[in-house]
This record gives structure tokens, C-alpha cells and sequence, in this order.
């Protein structure tokens, strides 16, 4: 098995609180990262979940932004090297649904997280969506098995219905809420039953379906309840294959909970062996094989202030064809620049290591001193771009004023790098020279204040502005776009790029913009 093949790079997604940061914490467990496992919400237990490490994720018990994590898995009945395995930890809560978008870019397959209880909900379609523009193959887990919920079979025809992708069951529950007993594995058609516990690995006894001892060990009304609902499956579900899989026609369903253990490794040992390694990446110039020579990868996210005692930016780097090594030189190719890496760190959440090399797949986080945006990419020379990662035009706005006259430059800093993260757009008002923030959702100004205040220690305040919609605006003729400038120019303004855009404060006014001026474009994300 090659360097390649090894690799799993996937994301974990779903609505909120549907128990993706649980089931990622458990995945470090069986990897063998951690020793004990942490829980997001938990009166008993002290430990926090490893990948929501920022001080606001831990008080408020969700995730504001995407942790990456990487371990070496192998299931116990194999042989020979490791699989590398890759996860990338995404909010749930639509506030921050651009950072999920953009993870998705940079991974091979997805794993969605459906509650038992509420089923499919608004977060887990658009996130499908996605998925299905991008032909990405999901696997869903179908999580709180250990509550009262809904019937099997009725989840996964709402499964169906909702996502618009056939279903196969892989695993399958003995019991459900508080006669809840484990979960029956139809890919390696054996049952291993687990005593619960929330901390960490226990024993498991590997139970003959066919035979009395299932009786002994679930009672009678759940082996027989068992052996009908498994007849039933097999009878309704065509045969699993594995293409039809890879090329996401087919969602394979695993049930279970996240946190009593119940179901975790039957879905990690499938997953790493049915899930595709590094597929190739398209650029725009031509599509990128993992198996070239040469390395190029691009940037898909930005963190600020990983580690509070030092104000640095990392930039995630996915490496998509060749082989990533440490202090070579490689071509910028917005800039034109070639640069260096001397300490490229490999994560796990907060944690990192430096790292020499990495293979196709991986993902790398390189040192950033303000040179590296969302979307750049990196090659041996070559002129390539990836692209398909977009800023979407924002839905809420606020002006944002220094609170502080003392610690402007804090403040300046703070703005900046905290936008080049992505976690939202500033505009700079050209008729008054006024900062505007521009958000998907109202969590993200409160994220901002916080971790204004806390990480650069300068504080804001927000100012209400009525404000309907930005678009970018360009147009062929120089001329035509200055007359439309002159003539709108109270509502212009520049993004951090220098590009102009209009702010129409009413769906009105941009409609009449719109006819009024017929050689002006108008678009809503920020790529055209």
C-alpha cells in the first residue's frame, strides 16, 4: 500500500447539536490520539472535547470553527501498514456555514450526522447539496440511538426522500431508548456487543446471530425483533458494491451512539475501507492527478491565534498532487513569489508537530505573515488555480467602531486578520470612510467582539446600519462604470481586495440600479 492509498481525508457534518464533535472525539479514541474521551456538555465530566479548543467554543458548547485532526488507524483484523486518517471537524451552526463549504473542498468524502430523534433537518440538505454538486460520496450515521426516537425503517425512507440519495444500512440497532442494547454489524455480519461507557474503549463479545446465545445476551423479544428486522433488510436493500459508493449514488446508513461507544468502530472499520483515497482536483486550467510528481496544493482556510501567546495565522494547506517537503522552495502563483516553509506543523486541534514531508491528501498548516488569502495556490512552477471557493454575499450588516482610541493599532490588527479568516467581509464605505461588517448570521458579530477583546485586547462596538444586499459590481467600459459611481456615490464602497462594490440599501434600489444602468453586472459571490 502506497503513500497515497493510505490516506483518508474526510469531513464530519450535520445540523447542530446532532453530535458531530462526540463522534469525532470517540474516532481519536479508537485511533488511539487520546486516552480519555472529553464531552462537549457534561456535568460530570471535566474534560472538554479536543477539537473545540477556543475559550467561546468551550463556554458555549458549540463549534465556531473547523479543527483538523489526524491519526494512523488499524482495524483489528488486519494486517500491514496503518491507514492515515484525516478529519476535519465542521460547525454545524448555520452562521458559519461558509467555513463548512469551503472544508468540503478539501476533502474526499464526507460523513453526515443525523439525530435519531428529529431525523433530517434544514442544516443537514444544504450540506448534501453540496455534497451533490460536488459528487462527493457521504456515508450517514444515524446517532442517539441510546434515546427514544423514531423507527428505523422510517428514518432511512425519510433518509430517501429528503437527501435524494439511495440508502444501504450497514449496521443495524438491537433495541432503541432505554432497551437499547448494541448494534449488529451487516458489513462483517457479526454482532460485537459493548458494556457503555462514556470515557473510554472497552471490551467487546463477539455474539453467532444463528445460535441460543443471542437470546442470553439481548432476551427474547430483541433477538427475535433482530433476526425478522435483519430478514426484512436484506430483503428491501439491494447487495451493498462498493463503486456504486464511491461514485455517491448510495449512502451506506450506520446506527448507533456517539456517546456510550455504541457503533463507532463498526463505522471506522468500514469507512477506512470502503472510503476512496485522494481523488484528483480540478483547476482551472486542467484536472490535477495525486499520483504527479510534482507537488501543488491551495489554501482553504485561514486560523488566527491558534496559540494565544503568539498573534500568528496559520494557513491550512491541502497538498493535492505530489510530495510536500519541508524548506523547499514553491511558486505563490497570485504573487508570483517563491517561498519557504521552515517549521510546516501537522495538527491535531491546538496541538501541532512540525512535519517533513506530506503526501496527497494531507493537510498541511503553513506559518502565514499576511501573504497567503483563501483559495492561493501553491506549485512547483506551475501556473495553475483551484477554484471553487467562493464568498457569498453577506445577509446581515453592522458598522464597527473602535471602542478604544488607545489601542487602534490592536483593533486594526485584529479586524484584519480575523477577515482574512473568513469569518466574515469588511466593506469600507467610499462616501464616509465607515468600517461595514458583513455576516451570514448574528452569532459571528458576537464572535467577533468576543475574540476582539480577548485575543488583541481592543474593544467594539456595533453601530445599526439599514443596509438590503452588497454586490460586486464591474463593468466592460471604464467609463460607464465611473458614471455609475458618480451618480451612486453614497452607496459605494471597497471590499479588503479593492474591488468596488455597491451597497443597496432596499431590494428596490438595486432593481432599479439594475435597469437603470444596463451595462453593469452585478454578482452576488465574489468570484466572476
Amino acid at each position: 500500500m502506497n503513500e497515497i492509498q493510505r490516506r483518508r481525508t474526510f469531513a464530519i457534518i450535520s445540523h447542530p447539536d446532532a453530535g458531530k464533535t462526540t463522534l469525532t472525539e470517540k474516532f481519536l479514541l479508537f485511533g488511539g490520539q487520546i486516552q480519555v474521551a472529553g464531552a462537549v456538555k457534561s456535568n460530570k465530566i471535566r474534560k472538554t472535547a479536543t477539537s473545540d479548543w477556543m475559550d467561546i467554543e468551550k463556554q458555549r458548547g458549540i463549534s465556531v470553527s473547523t479543527s483538523v485532526m489526524e491519526f494512523d488507524y488499524l482495524p483489528d483484523n488486519e494486517n500491514g501498514e496503518p491507514y492515515k486518517v484525516n478529519i476535519l471537524d465542521t460547525p454545524g451552526h448555520q452562521d458559519f456555514a461558509e467555513d463548512t463549504y469551503r472544508t468540503l473542498t478539501a476533502v474526499d468524502s464526507a460523513i453526515i450526522v443525523v439525530d435519531s430523534a428529529k431525523g433530517v433537518e434544514a442544516q443537514t440538505r444544504k450540506l448534501m447539496e453540496v455534497c451533490r454538486m460536488r459528487n462527493t460520496p457521504v456515508i450517514i450515521f444515524i446517532n442517539k440511538m441510546d434515546r427514544e426516537g423514531r423507527n428505523p425503517f422510517d428514518l432511512l425512507d425519510e433518509l430517501e426522500e429528503e437527501l435524494q440519495i439511495k440508502v444501504r444500512p450497514l449496521s443495524w440497532p438491537i433495541g432503541q431508548g432505554q432497551r437499547f442494547k448494541g448494534v449488529y454489524n451487516i458489513y462483517e455480519q457479526q454482532l460485537n456487543l459493548f458494556t457503555p461507557n462514556k470515557q473510554r474503549v472497552t471490551e467487546k463479545a463477539t455474539v453467532d446471530i444463528a445460535s441460543g446465545e443471542l437470546e442470553e445476551k439481548v432476551g427474547g423479544r430483541e433477538a427475535q425483533q433482530l433476526r425478522d428486522d435483519l430478514e426484512l433488510v436484506n430483503g428491501v436493500y439491494p447487495a451493498f458494491d462498493k463503486e456504486t459508493y464511491r461514485n455517491a449514488e448510495v449512502a451506506p446508513v450506520f446506527f448507533g451512539s456517539a456517546l456510550n461507544n455504541f457503533g463507532v468502530q463498526e463505522l471506522l472499520n468500514c469507512f477506512v475501507d470502503i472510503a476512496p483515497s485522494p481523488k484528483p482536483t480540478k483547476a482551472e486550467e486542467r484536472m490535477v492527478e495525486p499520483t504527479e510528481s510534482k507537488f501543488t496544493g491551495f489554501i482553504f482556510k485561514i486560523t488566527a491565534n491558534i496559540d494565544p501567546n503568539h498573534r500568528s495565522c496559520i494557513a491550512f494547506c491541502k497538498v493535492c498532487s505530489g510530495k510536500f517537503v519541508r524548506n523547499q522552495p514553491y511558486l505563490h502563483v497570485r504573487q508570483g513569489k517563491t517561498v519557504r516553509f521552515s517549521s510546516p506543523t501537522q495538527f491535531m486541534a491546538q496541538r501541532k508537530s512540525t512535519v517533513e514531508e506530506a503526501y496527497p491528501g494531507d493537510i498541511v498548516g503553513l506559518p502565514d505573515n499576511g501573504i497567503f488569502k483563501i483559495g492561493d495556490t501553491l506549485t512547483e512552477g506551475e501556473l495553475l488555480h483551484f477554484r471553487g471557493l467562493p464568498s457569498f454575499s453577506p445577509l446581515l450588516f453592522k458598522y464597527i467602531e473602535n471602542d478604544d482610541p488607545m489601542k487602534s493599532k490592536q483593533f486594526q490588527k485584529g479586524l484584519e486578520q480575523l477577515m482574512d479568516e473568513g469569518v466574515a467581509q469588511l466593506f469600507v464605505n467610499q462616501f464616509n470612510g465607515r468600517r461595514i461588517v458583513g455576516t451570514v448570521g448574528q452569532l459571528q458579530f458576537e464572535v467577533i467582539q468576543y475574540r476582539l477583546e480577548h485575543e488583541y485586547n481592543a474593544k467594539c462596538r456595533w453601530e445599526p446600519v439599514h443596509l438590503h444586499k452588497a454586490c460586486w459590481v464591474e463593468a466592460s467600459d471604464a467609463e460607464d462604470l465611473d458614471n455609475f459611481k458618480k451618480r451612486k456615490y453614497q452607496y459605494m464602497a471597497k471590499d479588503t481586495e479593492g474591488r468596488d462594490v455597491f451597497l443597496a440599501d432596499s431590494g428596490y434600489v438595486l432593481s432599479m440600479a439594475q435597469q437603470d444602468f444596463k451595462n453593469i453586472r452585478f454578482h452576488f459571490t465574489s468570484e466572476f
